[in-house]
């Protein structure tokens, strides 16, 4: 009987199993995100069983309630990760920790145990940034909306602008080429944006770590990342030691 770890967003769920050495094991990935799986619908593949159930969680809560009880059903034990103003080496910058999104937290917890000064980017259903300095001190960070989101907003309102496609070119020829290349140029942009600030305040340039469902897509224009897809499940396995010793 196994321990899982689990991340609830607003447009994925993944899954990965908690190793005994503390490490995460092969992630399982519902792209479609867990309405089905919270439905009973098991064709993406089922969920899991075993001993605990680790779950972390910034989708709705009626949403969020549905899976808790699909994973009671499952495991003897279901822990739902919150933020902490102090975990782990991280400290929050945030008055009310509770205000700072879960996923962003878990994320920090994960950059702190890669060491060194970090500026974390989570490409999702939002575009988040924090910063977070090599002593654990999280000095903030930025919410936008994402490509994903950029277009979907603009279709809504003006429905012959397609929602998807398209290729990024510095100055597109094409709507739909321009439309990529404007969305996904406005995250690059304010990533940058925040890379530059984050060295002026650190006065040293933090590493970038990219994650998130987006986080491919925006690769090829910030060459200097490195990409940590299962950052957010490293962060909820930190959590879990901790939680675990409480």
């Amino acid at each position: 009987m196994s321990d899982w770890l689990f991340d609830l967003g607003n447009s994925r769920f993944k899954a990965a199993p908690w190793q005994a050495d503390g490490g995460i094991g092969t992630i399982l990935a519902w792209p479609h995100g867990a309405e089905a799986l919270v439905a009973g619908d098991d064709s993406q593949g089922p969920l899991p069983r075993g001993r605990r159930a680790w779950v972390a969680s910034v989708a709705a809560p009626a949403l969020t309630e549905q899976l808790l009880a699909r994973l009671r059903e499952r495991f003897d034990e279901v822990h739902v990760a919150h933020t902490r103003a102090e975990c782990a080496g991280v400290r929050v910058a945030y008055a009310r920790p509770e205000r700072l999104g879960v996923d962003r937290f878990l994320a920090l917890l994960g950059a702190r145990a890669l060491g060194g000064d970090a500026l974390v980017a989570g490409v999702g259903t939002a575009l988040t940034v924090d910063l977070l300095d090599a002593g654990g001190v999280h000095h903030g960070g930025r919410i936008a909306a994402s490509p994903t989101l950029m277009r979907q907003a603009l279709h809504a309102r003006a429905a012959q602008l397609p929602a998807a496609g398209g290729r990024y070119a510095e100055f597109a020829d094409d709507t739909d080429d321009a439309l990529a290349s404007g969305c996904m140029g406005a995250a690059v942009a304010l990533i940058e944006r925040s890379l530059r600030e984050a060295a002026q305040r650190l006065g040293r340039e933090p590493v970038l770590l990219l994650h998130g469902g987006g986080a491919p897509e925006l690769l090829p224009w910030l060459p200097q990342a490195r990409l940590r897809p299962a950052l957010v499940l490293e962060g909820l396995a930190l959590w879990a030691q901790v939680a675990g010793a409480d």
